[in-house]
């Protein structure tokens, strides 16, 4: 999935497509972000709304 437009995607969708690409493909939040350019507040901002956080020792977004 492109995030090249992450800001506009719906959280929902944004959550299961970072996790997955933290599952798979980065080793860290920053790693993602800096491979796909993206605003790492931004998306902390987004997801947070669902009552999700990163959780850097699992690498993913849970709930909290």
């Amino acid at each position: 999935m492109d995030l090249s437009n992450a800001h506009g995607l719906e959280s929902g969708i944004l959550l299961g497509i970072i996790n997955e690409k933290l599952r798979l493909e980065c080793h860290s939040l920053e790693e993602l972000s800096s491979m796909y350019e993206l605003d790492t507040q931004g998306v902390q901002d987004k997801v947070s709304s669902l009552g999700y956080q990163y959780d850097p020792l699992t690498n993913q977004f849970k709930s909290f």
